[in-house]
């Protein structure tokens, strides 16, 4: 019922930024609480922030807090994820996903019921 794009990934040096974007589909993008998470070879995917419906309010992973920050535009179906100061461990395919629930920790992937196929980031130092 939503298909999700992640966009703007690529090489970054250590210390560079990157923004990311997902489109959503459709015409309930507002309906959605938005979330990104990353996995790195080896690793289980991990959240790395989120955004309420509205756009009103965030939340994020200690390891980012300061450096990334996300953001939304509902009349263009776009989530966006800006991130400064990027590190070598930074490096992992980042996802977009959609939550329509209210109730549920936003930081577990379970809650969510949309991916996209995400975009790959590659810092360097």
């Amino acid at each position: 019922q939503v298909q999700l794009v992640e966009s703007g990934g690529g090489l970054a040096q250590a210390g560079g930024s990157l923004r990311l974007s997902c489109v959503a589909s459709g015409r309930t993008f507002g309906s959605y609480a938005m979330g990104w998470f990353r996995q790195a070879p080896g690793k289980e995917r991990e959240f790395v922030g989120g955004i309420s419906k509205s756009g009103s309010n965030t939340k994020y992973a200690d390891f980012v807090k300061g450096r990334f920050t996300i953001s939304r535009d509902n009349g263009k179906n776009t989530v966006y994820l800006q991130m400064n100061s990027l590190k070598p461990e930074d490096t992992a395919v980042y996802y977009c996903a959609a939550k329509r629930a209210y109730y549920g920790d936003s930081a577990v992937p379970d809650q969510y019921d949309y991916w996209g196929q995400g975009t790959q980031v590659t810092v360097s130092s």
